[in-house]
């Protein structure tokens, strides 16, 4: 088994509690079904929100789906001036195979902020 580390992002339609754990579920659902990802093979889960997004934790909606054991952390994107608005991002570190080829997943309008990989299509 080897470490590794996984990216993923998904816009959120308005900043409310729902709309975030919505989102965010979404997220985590596909991230672990595209990589056939069990909660006991992930170490950590880091979540970022743009400053527009501050209604509920992203980390919420992990916990819904049973990542009761993973220790997760949210914390602020960076504002940079004119980057897209209302996205939680998340790095998941987690052991698979060594030939393991990690899936990233870029919901919705986040495909543009990684065009270049086309595993997270």
């Amino acid at each position: 088994m080897r470490l590794f580390a996984l990216r993923g992002a998904n816009q959120v339609t308005a900043n409310e509690g729902e709309e975030i754990l919505a989102a965010t579920g979404e997220l985590m659902r596909e991230l672990m079904a595209r990589n056939e990802l069990a909660p006991d093979r992930m170490v950590s889960c880091l979540f970022t929100a743009t400053e527009d997004l501050d209604a509920e934790f992203p980390a919420v909606a992990a916990r819904n789906l049973g990542l009761d054991r993973v220790p997760l952390l949210c914390a602020r994107e960076i504002p940079v001036p004119g980057s897209m608005p209302r996205v939680i991002r998340v790095l998941v570190h987690y052991y698979a195979p060594e030939d393991h080829e990690p899936r990233h997943v870029y919901l919705g309008d986040t495909q543009a902020l990684r065009a270049d990989l086309e595993s997270a299509q």
